[in-house]
């Protein structure tokens, strides 16, 4: 990430395609928007608290520029615009808006109980690897973690297994560490495995199901700070009908600790669709 010399709020940054699923995921582009606001702020007291994406169109890996605009500058919060677009592809690319905060006293109550499911090293692999042995094409965004199933079917066999809800938990751990110096979990870490949801709509549809699902937007609520590397993604598909989904995610880690909420629209497409990327959602 590259501040334009003389160019208040203005960004560049490269984009490589290891951030791919059939494109770049939402919600890496969402951190890489997330990452010029922080950078903007200049100030290590304000943390994320709130942040929207809105997906306008689709942005390829490469050169990107980010322009970035504070809406409200308060004592105790921050409110500010970003828009993300590729300057080799026209197109408005997706606007954040998200809240920075300074931390204050308060409540402390948490309202949900912890999913029961067993641990990372307990349960079985969710990568590239059994996709692949299923006759998958390789996706590089599954490379940048480790990945295990806790709760729901094995999505990439496409046979063998019953429908069910439509919810699915995952574990993540990126296999480059995303921790701070002072040893807690970088937050922009979060909107790219929170931007994956329509795990939850295909444990519901079954194995004979073939759908994509582009986001419309995605909501991220930075919830509480953590110093574990592994995080569950309990994610549920409250609705899918006339070609769109909603979809919501509770993100915890190993230590039980609630550490985002996220919630997310998308488009239901035919699998076809996916090789249009110049498309429009």
């Amino acid at each position: 990430m590259t501040r334009l010399e003389g160019a208040r709020g203005r960004y560049v940054a490269e984009l490589d395609e290891a951030w791919s699923y059939v494109m770049p995921s939402g919600g890496v582009l969402m951190t890489v928007a997330m990452r010029a606001i922080t950078h903007e702020l200049g100030d290590a007291n304000l943390r994320p608290l709130s942040a929207t994406a809105l997906f306008c169109s689709p942005v390829p890996a490469g050169p990107l520029e980010v322009r970035v605009e504070v809406l409200r500058l308060g004592r105790a919060a921050v409110q500010l615009r970003a828009a993300l677009a590729s300057t080799s592809t026209p197109g408005p690319g997706l606007e954040v808006t998200a809240t920075y905060v300074r931390s204050r006293d308060g409540a402390d109550v948490l309202g949900l109980s912890v999913p029961s499911t067993s641990l990372p090293e307990d349960c079985p692999d969710a990568g590239n690897a059994p996709r692949i042995a299923a006759g998958h094409p390789a996706r590089p965004f599954f490379d940048n973690y480790d990945m295990r199933l806790a709760s729901g079917a094995p999505l990439w066999e496409r046979a063998g297994w019953p429908r069910g809800e439509a919810r699915s938990a995952f574990w993540y751990r990126y296999r480059t560490s995303q921790l701070t110096e002072d040893g807690s979990l970088d937050p922009l870490a979060l909107p790219p495995i929170a931007d994956t949801m329509p795990d939850a709509l295909a444990n519901a549809l079954g194995p004979d199901a073939r759908f994509y699902a582009p986001s419309l937007d995605l909501t991220v609520h930075f919830l509480e700070a953590t110093r574990s590397e592994w995080l569950l993604v309990d994610k549920s598909c409250e609705r899918a009908h006339g070609g769109y989904a909603t979809a919501s995610a509770n993100l915890w880690d190993d230590r039980g600790r609630l550490v985002a909420r996220t919630t997310q629209t998308m488009m239901l497409r035919a699998p076809e669709s996916m090789n249009l990327v110049a498309s429009r959602p």
